[in-house]
């Protein structure tokens, strides 16, 4: 069977498309990705990182917040609802060398679409410290904007991992609402903007862990207590009290079953062929969310990418007769 448009994600962005899409009965298909312990440990299971993520405050329509997990499975339901199939496997590969496009599932099963919407989202990069694992969404995040307002990190001694404009940005967001900060970060300068560096170490809440490493995160049961620390010039080894820490070393797209058939950035996000669009440098593909997103990376700035790529989708269907 031939498919209209095959969205592949589940995020935000990939059931705002499917909602979209569904309504204007392009009868979508949503390859929402697998149930396996890879993907758990990547932050890749279906519903997206939302589906790993506590009290979701920052969202529309939702005063007293929302758990994540929640959010997701509404707006699965609400996709649906609305006629949006679903299969639960992994994209393998893809083929956008022709027209219908064809992609193959992790079951061996092959799939053809006219459109295709890739909204497969960015995983955070994390440290990879087993500890690190243990206490996600329990003190350890990577994402200040959406979990450093919590009351667990309110008036707490907190630790930013990184140097970079990321590591910078979540910092001084954090300094809102921490007692007291510490960036930690291998090098003994920033690599972040010279103004964003100086906002960020100019604030008196802002301590500076120079030349140091993470080696693991404390804590018993699921709060975590702090972190263990060493000096990589001088190999001595410390303890900082904390409640919370927000791993800022960057994003990978989760564009690698693409093998570069569509124009990405140096950093592997997919790169828009109109910004105001979510065109891409093959016609009939359409991208949304975080994996076209290298800057804000939001559940609500997803979700509206999803609903430009319906739209686009089904307009590019029409013009080319092929709704």
């Amino acid at each position: 069977m031939q498919e209209n448009l095959i969205i592949i994600g589940s995020g935000p962005a990939a059931w705002t498309c499917a909602i979209y899409a569904a309504r204007a009965n392009m009868n979508p298909l949503v390859i929402e990705g697998a149930h396996t312990h890879e993907n758990h440990m990547a932050g890749r299971l279906p519903l997206g990182q939302l589906n790993l993520t506590t009290e979701v405050e920052n969202f529309p329509g939702f005063p007293d917040g929302i758990k994540g997990p929640d959010l997701m499975v509404h707006m699965k339901m609400q996709s649906v609802r609305y006629g949006t199939r679903v299969l639960t496997e992994d994209v393998v590969s893809a083929d956008l060398s022709e027209r219908p496009f064809k992609v193959v599932d992790s079951s061996g099963q092959s799939h053809t679409a006219r459109a295709l919407v890739i909204a497969t989202g960015a995983s955070a990069n994390y440290l990879g410290l087993e500890s690190e694992t243990r206490f996600k969404n329990h003190g350890v995040s990577a994402c200040a904007v959406c979990d450093g307002a919590l009351p667990i990190f309110r008036n707490q001694n907190l630790v930013v991992v990184g140097g970079g404009d990321s590591a910078a940005e979540e910092g001084n967001y954090l300094t809102k609402f921490a007692k007291a900060l510490y960036v930690v970060h291998r090098r003994d300068t920033l690599r972040a903007s010279q103004i964003m560096a100086k906002r960020l170490l100019d604030n008196p809440k802002v301590t500076p862990v120079w030349n140091s490493v993470v080696e693991e995160v404390l804590g018993s049961g699921e709060k975590m207590s702090g972190v263990r620390i060493r000096n990589v010039v001088t190999g001595d080894k410390s303890e900082i009290n904390a409640a919370g820490m927000f791993v800022a070393i960057g994003h990978t797209p989760n564009t690698k079953f693409l093998n570069n058939q569509l124009k990405l950035d140096p950093k592997g996000f997919i790169v828009l062929a109109d910004p105001f669009r979510t065109t891409t440098s093959v016609e009939g593909v359409f991208a949304a969310g975080d994996v076209a997103d290298p800057v804000y990376k939001q559940a609500v700035t997803a979700a509206g990418m999803g609903c430009k790529a319906a739209l686009d989708a089904e307009r590019w269907l029409a013009e080319m007769g092929l709704d």
